[in-house]
């Protein structure tokens, strides 16, 4: 066969509906292939695939060999994903491909080279799957703002994690953060690290943050898996008749934007740090807004939020934040909402 016509098979396999996206990110039209596992996948991944000496070519600008085309024609994504996929458990985050290269990387490790969910049993048991996991992770320090070794001790059972400020254990940990309210989220550039690592829970009213890392690509995404496994178990208590499709997306949030905004009002406002976003139909909207009596705000760009109890106003140091702002929110705003959402919303008016 001459290599056009194997090039031209190629590209048909590529338009097949379970070959059209990467085998490991989503991302469409994937350009590349593993002809090692018989995948398609997009030019980013298969920089991974070629650092696990994976056999990687393009399918356009690459010769391809008769018996490697056949192979990729018997194989194709659905096929391996069924075998190298065949036992994901539902929190494991399966990155997409704008994710950070770290969870990329470690979802294809696991995949393809330490084979965590092909359906064999593991001994000693995946740490991520045992509902405990303790171990040291480097943690901003809050007045000096360098990185230290803290013991971190993640529960299952209490839905706790925990951490210690000393070696010592004996004065007890410094602080004990309930799952019920923890989101893990990686920002590496953030952090200034490409494993970072942000714990974000709530800590009687107001919001906390832990800044995070390890040196070990392979043990962070362990741990961010872990508190994962945990939130899921949380979740499967807390909402005993939920379904995965309900659940999972409540396990840990990326952030839509993130960012500073003045906060103007009644200086006799109680602040809880959490503000609740609903539907339009329930009363919640959005707008943009220019106060005229509020004070000390040297911002100029409004954002005005309303709730059925009250009304929030926000201030933004430049148009264009004040507009990725309003975008957000109105993704939020156009989302419908879920039996659990009802129950959050419950909570925060409680906690008012």
């Amino acid at each position: 066969m001459s290599n056009e016509r194997n090039k031209k098979i190629l590209l048909e396999l590529v338009k097949q509906p379970e070959n059209s996206r990467c085998a490991d990110c989503g991302a469409p039209e994937p350009d590349w292939a593993s002809y090692k596992l018989g995948v398609f996948v997009c030019l980013n991944c298969s920089g991974i695939h070629r650092s696990l000496s994976s056999r990687v070519k393009s399918i356009r600008l690459d010769f391809w060999e008769d018996d490697l085309v056949e192979f990729m024609k018997s194989t194709g994504n659905a096929n391996a994903r069924a075998v190298y996929e065949k036992a994901v458990p539902p929190y494991y985050y399966r990155p997409l491909e704008n994710d950070c290269n770290v969870l990329r990387d470690q979802w294809i490790r696991a995949k393809y080279q330490r084979l965590e969910f092909n359906g064999e049993t593991k001994y000693p048991p995946l740490a991520y799957t045992t509902g405990f996991h303790e171990g040291i992770l480097l943690k901003k320090g809050k007045e000096n703002m360098q990185f230290l070794k803290r013991k971190f001790v993640l529960s299952e059972r209490e839905f706790t994690l925990s951490y210690y400020n000393k070696e010592d254990e004996s004065k007890g940990p410094k602080a004990v953060i309930s799952i019920k309210d923890l989101n893990a989220t990686f920002q590496p550039q953030k952090i200034g690290h490409p494993h970072g690592l942000q714990i974000t829970y709530q800590d009687e009213d107001k919001t906390r943050n832990l800044y995070v890392y390890h040196e070990s690509s392979e043990e962070i995404v362990v741990w961010y898996n872990a508190i994962r496994a945990a939130r899921y178990a949380y979740l499967k208590t807390a909402y005993p008749t939920g379904s995965d499709e309900e659940l999972v997306p409540m396990i840990t949030r990326n952030y839509l934007k993130e960012g500073y905004m003045e906060k103007t009002g009644p200086l006799d406002a109680e602040e809880l740090g959490v503000i609740f976003i609903g539907t339009e139909s329930n009363g919640y909207s959005v707008k943009e807004c220019v106060p005229k009596h509020a004070r000390g705000n040297k911002w100029k760009y409004g954002i005005m939020v309303e709730t059925p109890e009250r009304q929030f106003v926000f201030m933004c140091e430049q148009e264009r934040e004040q507009k990725q702002w309003l975008n957000v929110l109105r993704k939020v705003l156009s989302r419908p909402m879920s039996p659990q959402d009802y129950t959050a919303q419950a909570h925060i008016r409680h906690k008012r």
